[in-house]
């Protein structure tokens, strides 16, 4: 019913503003774009908003390293420190206490545990991440997986930190990497990025409604951790499970191929010889089969880390209410 009172024309510009990923213009406001982050956007439009917010990645990623070092006298240096300190420790226990008689086993163990920390760390962080950030998801409206996606450029950071710690570990012994197997190292590390991303984003989704997710994810990776064959070899394992026809379940594990693919490009050798024979170190496949490993990884990882977005756009809508 009209009251006979004509409303002024706002001398303002449409105005457009995305909701559930779309955009649209709102009559009578200004040209300023506003973007709404919600649990309804498509996976498409979720992988372009990460795309085009890959600057606030870059920014929470150096906030995290920034507040990780904050008062430190010595920063970036402790990263360096750290794994350096980590690898003389297992020198000595292995090489000189326990008297191994793999060569080098120091530098066996550091190249599978360099590629296990970047995953380990990108997960526990992962956890407690998007809690953390409560303040800020309340009052900003942005990609929220970019939080997740933080952990894992962080942990890419001290992963970079460590791999010249290794070669420089490397120099010291006068050891050289197999240089044609170097060439699987590219696609051992972005199967890593993709899989750690995958378990992030959706831990940093599962932790909001359930916390006890955080110490459950702890307990695990233990579990996780052993379960790959980084302290020990492959081969000493493999026997045991060839004969009841289970090698697949180590192979199933996506870090176990990872990590013997850092082993064999770096350390280099597959098997060593003692007094008591050949020890298998590595499984005897050629680069190509290294490689068809790696790649079933990587998509395999693809296809998680789709899946992650899918149930983080569908646990994401009621964060402020559970945080």
């Amino acid at each position: 019913m009209s009251l006979g009172v004509e409303e002024p024309a706002s001398a303002e510009p449409d105005r457009p503003t995305a909701i559930g990923g779309s955009t649209r213009f709102v009559p009578g406001q200004s040209h300023d774009r506003i973007t709404v982050v919600n649990g309804k956007v498509q996976l498409g439009q979720r992988l372009v908003d990460l795309w085009r917010n890959r600057d606030l990645l870059v920014l929470l990623t150096r906030t995290e390293l920034k507040i990780k070092y904050k008062q430190s006298v010595l920063g970036y240096a402790w990263s360096m420190l750290n794994p350096a300190l980590v690898l003389g420790i297992y020198y000595v226990i292995f090489k000189v206490i326990s008297k191994t008689t793999q060569p080098h086993f120091a530098i066996w163990l550091f190249c599978g545990l360099i590629a296990w920390n970047l995953f380990n760390a990108s997960a526990m962080s992962s956890t407690t991440v998007v809690v953390g950030k409560a303040g800020i998801i309340k009052k900003v409206a942005f990609p929220r997986e970019l939080l997740a996606l933080s952990t894992v450029a962080v942990a890419l950071v001290l992963f970079v930190i460590q791999l010249v710690v290794l070669v420089v570990f490397l120099l010291a012994f006068q050891l050289a990497p197999d240089w044609p197997a170097l060439s699987l190292l590219p696609l051992a590390v972005l199967a890593l990025i993709v899989f750690s991303g995958a378990v992030a984003v959706f831990l940093s989704a599962v932790t909001v409604y359930l916390r006890d997710t955080q110490h459950l994810a702890e307990v695990f990776l233990m579990a996780w951790f052993w379960g790959t064959p980084i302290v020990y070899s492959f081969g000493m394992i493999e026997p045991h499970l060839a004969r009841w026809h289970l090698t697949w379940i180590y192979l199933a594990n996506p870090i176990a191929p990872i990590a013997m693919s850092f082993q064999r490009a770096i350390y280099g050798q597959t098997s060593y010889t003692d007094a008591a024979g050949v020890h298998t170190l590595l499984p005897s496949w050629g680069l190509g089969g290294y490689a068809l490993m790696l790649s079933a990884i990587l998509i395999v990882s693809i296809v998680l880390f789709l899946g992650a977005l899918v149930v983080f756009g569908r646990l994401e809508g009621n964060f402020a209410e559970e945080l």
